[in-house]
């Protein structure tokens, strides 16, 4: 009896990337708390805690509770809010899952 054997291969399974749509509208509401003079800041104390736990959720459990967590702060912090820490971090897993295409021996290639 002859057996084969099948040659395993390792099959990587990216996570989903969330939208960058979403990312630019969660960063748009943690802006528009500017867009109210004095009721801003008010706002900001009541989207801080849920925008941390959105960011958690959109991007994973490590990379989701740190990144949670400085959205979180940045969000309290008067004057911080131009920081669009859901499109930053989306960049990063995007350039970061694109990495090859964007090396320098692919366009030589």
């Amino acid at each position: 009896m002859i057996q084969l054997f099948k040659k395993r291969s390792a099959v990587v399974v990216q996570s989903p990337m969330p939208s960058l749509a979403a990312c630019l509208l969660f960063d748009f509401i943690g802006y528009a708390s500017y867009a109210v003079p004095f009721f801003g800041e008010f706002l900001d104390v009541l989207w801080a805690p849920v925008s941390a736990i959105i960011f958690w959720k959109m991007f994973g459990f490590r990379k989701g509770f740190f990144g949670g967590v400085f959205s979180f702060a940045e969000e309290l912090m008067p004057g911080l809010d131009f920081i669009p820490t859901f499109t930053i971090n989306w960049a990063l897993l995007y350039f970061k899952r694109n990495k090859e295409a964007l090396s320098i021996r692919s366009l030589v290639r």
